[in-house]
């Protein structure tokens, strides 16, 4: 059955979008002023949600001798408070006010780890900066930092004085009034999820008192059904934030649970969707494919993930709402794009990547899309995002969405105002293959083209086809000057065989590539490396001059050594 992004899916993220924004009117002003001026610092808390993330020792031994080292960037304080210094990049100044790196001086286990990291603390809540739009108390970072603080309260508390102690929980509370104030905003809408997060753990967490626990339940609830698609992805489509959110989401299920107090109506479910959701874009290395704002993700987080989740049963081929599908047979898995671009007010990440696929081998990743770089990378982020940097046709040197930067306060924000309206997508296998038939409208309105793609993987893993055709929607629309674009993971050695074949070689993998038309092997690069953007190579095939733009093309399986 075909589904296009105009139907019930899109429907969805339609009107979830058009709930968010009209929740953020109805709440903004006296109800949620009223709101943050009664929350005062608690006296006490009950639990503390466990942080699951990945922590090593190592850096806290760093951290005490002056050390700190985020986003790819080191500062070394010489007995200053890391909080006075200039940061060297405001991504770092999100890490370190973040707080997210407490969990490795817990981690250290020593008397010496949790005094450094009470007075770290204290440093922060002392000191008072001058910087220029602080990135600090942007409300994702102070969701973040609540959050952070809650979970590592055992190492900051224990041993405690008084006047810490109330200094802390003043802090605490402080918090709570700014995202309770930042929930009226429709300012970087995806923000309020992680904002209703961190209250909702506040509210179970401590003597917040049982009114507040209640709203703050339900305000939860309400984002996760504005926010979490019914498939489990995230209304911006990005793979990545359903990751970020479970890591959070997981420990506060189990302080519901030790609190004995039922937690959100969506709560467990928009957990096990979003799980299962992660499972359609995941390759056999662990790592997640590269689309809408994925990025480097060490593979630990996700295998964090599944080790405190029930993740049993065969993962499931289709996230329609989401818009992604997936090819499996054999070794060999094929995820691909093929939704519409999401609500422009949770765009800012997403990519103009309609039909682009990944393929891989096993734990051999061999098609990508070039992936998102690092916070900070802005001019580089703008090319991760354009159509050229994914694996998928191009035309006339064009994206298939328009985007553009929006004005305004704090984080700007650069938007998809304009994309592909229908999507389709349709699934079937026949006696030799799995297929999806797909196609989008992203070129219709400018060039008065439609794309279809057509891609078979057989049902032994062994072979992948592929179709592209460019189809006139209008008297005159012509395709010249198209190609088709098909980046290669770093590992992966290109080399060409003659016009139309290329001779692939990945740790014991070996392909042979072939298309109807001139090939070529060109640079590109990789910007989900675990340190820095990659050189990689990118497969071209230029469809200029071919009888119906109307490209054919095969990925084949040989024998180790034959390339």
């Amino acid at each position: 059955m075909s589904e296009t992004a105009k139907g019930s899916g899109q429907r969805l993220a339609n009107a979830a979008a058009r709930g968010v924004a009209s929740f953020a009117r109805a709440v903004r002003g006296p109800y949620y002023a009223v709101q943050a001026m009664g929350v005062r610092a608690p006296e006490r808390l009950y639990v503390a949600p466990q942080d699951i993330r990945t922590a090593d020792p190592t850096v806290a031994d760093e951290i005490y001798a002056g050390y700190f080292s985020f986003d790819g960037k080191v500062v070394e304080t010489n007995g200053r408070s890391p909080f006075s210094i200039a940061p060297p990049s405001v991504a770092w100044r999100r890490s370190l006010a973040g707080f997210s790196w407490l969990r490795h001086l817990r981690a250290a286990d020593r008397a010496l780890a949790r005094a450094n990291a009470r007075a770290l603390v204290d440093e922060f809540l002392r000191t008072r900066t001058d910087f220029i739009d602080d990135p600090a108390y942007e409300p994702r970072i102070v969701a973040r930092r609540t959050l952070s603080f809650l979970a590592q309260s055992p190492i900051l508390l224990e041993g405690a004085d008084q006047d810490f102690y109330e200094r802390f929980m003043r802090a605490l509370a402080r918090n709570i009034r700014f995202l309770l104030r930042a929930m009226g905003s429709e300012r970087r809408a995806s923000d309020r999820l992680l904002c209703a997060v961190a209250l909702a753990a506040f509210g179970v967490c401590a003597d917040a008192g049982r009114k507040f626990e209640m709203r703050a339940t339900a305000l939860l609830d309400a984002e996760l059904f504005r926010q979490i698609l019914p498939d489990g992805g995230h209304i911006g489509r990005n793979p990545e934030t359903p990751v970020d959110l479970l890591l959070d989401l997981l420990p506060l299920r189990q302080a519901y649970a030790a609190r004995g107090r039922r937690p959100p109506e969506r709560l467990t479910a928009s957990i096990a969707a979003m799980i299962s959701f992660l499972r359609v874009l995941k390759h056999g290395d662990g790592s997640l494919a590269l689309f809408n704002g994925m990025g480097q993700a060490p593979p630990d987080r996700l295998a964090t993930i599944l080790a405190h989740a029930d993740a049993s049963g065969a993962p499931i081929l289709d996230a329609p709402h989401s818009g992604y599908r997936r090819l499996q047979a054999g070794a060999a898995a094929v995820v691909v794009d093929a939704g519409a671009p999401p609500p422009p007010i949770f765009s800012s990440a997403a990519h103009a990547g309609c039909l682009s696929f990944e393929f891989s081998i096993g734990a051999e990743r061999i098609v990508v899309n070039c992936g998102a770089p690092p916070a900070g990378s802005e001019a580089l982020r703008r090319v991760a995002r354009s159509t050229a940097a994914h694996s998928t046709l191009v035309v006339e040197d064009r994206s298939s969405c328009r985007i553009e930067a929006r004005p305004g306060r704090g984080r700007p924000e650069e938007r998809i105002v304009a994309g592909p309206v229908q999507v389709k997508a349709a699934r079937r296998s026949t006696d030799t293959s799995h297929e999806l038939e797909l196609s989008h409208d992203g070129y219709a309105r400018e060039l008065g083209l439609l794309h279809e793609r057509r891609l078979a993987l057989a049902h032994d893993g062994s072979q992948l086809l592929g179709d592209d055709r460019l189809i006139a929607l209008r008297h005159g629309a012509r395709a010249e000057n198209f190609v088709l674009r098909f980046h290669l993971h770093p590992n992966v050695q290109a080399s060409a065989a003659g016009k139309r074949k290329v001779l692939l070689r990945s740790l014991g993998v070996d392909l042979v590539f072939e298309a109807n038309a001139d090939v070529s092997v060109e640079e590109s690069v990789f910007f989900a490396g675990p340190a820095t953007a990659r050189k990689s190579a990118q497969i071209v095939v230029d469809g200029r001059g071919v009888k119906d733009a109307h490209l054919r093309w095969s990925f084949s399986r040989v024998e180790e050594g034959a390339v």
